[in-house]
């Protein structure tokens, strides 16, 4: 499964964010797009881990990573994020083809869409074990 182990996504703030620390107050947290670091305030902010998101099903839920490894291994072409609404919708029935029309609306699947693509943008989309060698690998050279 795709680990999203430490992704977060920050209210109020664009793009997807690596978790550093946490505060009482607040969080530390790294941009995925240009590695800065900021705090967030709990105040001003909400965080959402995103491997405990999950898309409503007609059956139950699915997790975000589960669709996100389906995303990666489909070879259907992932819908520009400025797609109109039908276009999108089309593909995700073809990914997640059980998902609850009447609790996840189009805005969740295109967060959902847009999430993957910046995701695999900035090569964050490793299985779990991928991602642990990857990890290793990157502390390494941070030494070096």
């Amino acid at each position: 499964m795709i680990d999203l182990n430490k992704i977060i996504f920050v209210t109020g703030l664009p793009g997807l964010y690596e978790m550093v620390a946490n505060r009482a107050d607040g969080a530390i947290v790294k941009s995925i797009e240009n590695g800065q670091t900021k705090f967030a305030p709990l105040r001003k902010h909400q965080f959402s881990l995103l491997e405990t998101i999950s898309i409503y099903t007609s059956s139950d839920s699915t997790p975000i990573a589960e669709i996100f490894e389906t995303m990666k291994k489909s070879d259907l072409n992932i819908p520009d994020l400025q797609a109109d609404q039908k276009t999108t919708l089309d593909y995700f029935l073809k990914i997640l083809p059980d998902y609850d029309p009447d609790r996840v609306s189009i805005g969740d699947i295109k967060k959902v869409v847009k999430w993957y693509t910046f995701l695999a943008k900035h090569d964050r989309l490793h299985e779990k074990a991928e991602a642990q060698e990857v990890q290793t690998k990157d502390q390494k050279e941070a030494v070096e």
